[in-house]
């Protein structure tokens, strides 16, 4: 199943909002950072200035992964794609560390105290801003379902997220004005901070554990396996049947799908193996935007003095 040139140029585009969104969040972020002192905005700055380089390459990446497969690249230039998704859930993990590391250092020399009204406000403003990208993402990527721009959307929620809580603890001094609180001011920032980030830190995990599974083409997830499976077997089941056998990796956002097929009857019928194929096509597309399905008699060697002699 092959995507056409329009989704290739809607999903450069979605990539493109994300870039220029990204570039305008760093200049932004080290104006403030600068202006006010504050080391929880200066981190943020670096976080997106990493997100900004890694996403450069990938516009440069997206027309290779629509290119078809050849001899030379059986299972085309998907797993590119996937070998970039692990380099950067690798680094948006090694990031946040950085970030919770450096906050629980600022606490134990005294934290900081900074202009509280000035942040949080540019906090909201920059969650509101994360918000409108990340639906924006959202609504983009429901016809193209692309890693890419889920991975996007996954760290423009985040800095979302990020954002309000900074947001809520810089506004907190205003919120609660009494005395035993004043002692907690200068460590608001980095409690909120590496809390959040202990909270939004799995999603970059996952996704790199997920990427090495499909660079070492192991089968994806059980859930996406057994989907397959429940889609395909009452459609080959109507013609009967001795035993199924799939073959299914997953690299970059194609699926691999070989299915072998034992008969129990000793025909081969080239008309019904393509009914098969069809069909079984056909109800896959409605689940899987890019997939690859072959079906394939399962044909048992049994030894060549033996075939020799049936002949």
């Amino acid at each position: 199943m092959h995507v056409g040139r329009k989704t290739q140029k809607r999903e450069k585009s979605a990539m493109s909002v994300s870039l220029y969104g990204n570039l305008l969040f760093v200049v932004i972020e080290l104006v403030m950072a600068i202006l006010t002192g504050s080391q929880a905005v200066l981190l943020d700055a670096v976080y997106d200035g990493i997100e900004f380089v890694m996403l450069l390459p990938s516009l440069f990446l997206i027309p290779f992964l629509y290119r078809p497969s050849s001899e030379q690249h059986p299972f085309g230039y998907t797993q590119i794609e996937t070998l970039f998704i692990v380099i950067k859930g690798i680094t948006m993990t090694a990031v946040t560390f950085g970030l919770i590391f450096n906050n629980i250092n600022l606490m134990i020399h005294g934290g900081h105290i900074i202009s509280f009204n000035t942040v949080a406000y540019f906090e909201l403003f920059a969650c509101v801003l994360g918000i409108i990208v990340t639906v924006y993402l959202y609504i983009k990527n429901k016809s193209m379902h692309s890693p890419l721009i889920n991975m996007e959307m996954q760290g423009w929620r985040m800095d979302s997220v990020v954002s309000l809580g900074m947001a809520c603890a810089f506004l907190l001094p205003i919120c609660i004005p009494f005395a035993w609180f004043k002692n907690l001011v200068p460590y608001l920032d980095q409690i909120i901070t590496v809390v959040l980030s202990l909270i939004m830190i799995p999603t970059p995990i996952r996704t790199v554990i997920t990427g090495i599974r499909d660079l070492m083409l192991i089968p994806p997830e059980e859930e996406t396996i057994e989907d397959i499976k429940s889609t395909v077997e009452p459609i080959i089941g109507i013609y009967g049947h001795k035993n199924l056998y799939y073959d299914i990796v997953r690299t970059g956002r194609k699926l691999w799908i070989s299915v072998y097929i034992t008969f129990d009857k000793d025909i081969v019928s080239l008309s019904k193996f393509k009914l098969l194929q069809d069909e079984c096509i056909l109800a896959l597309t409605k689940k899987y935007p890019d997939f690859y399905f072959e079906l394939l008699p399962d044909i048992e060697f049994t030894g060549l003095e033996e075939n020799l002699n049936s002949f």
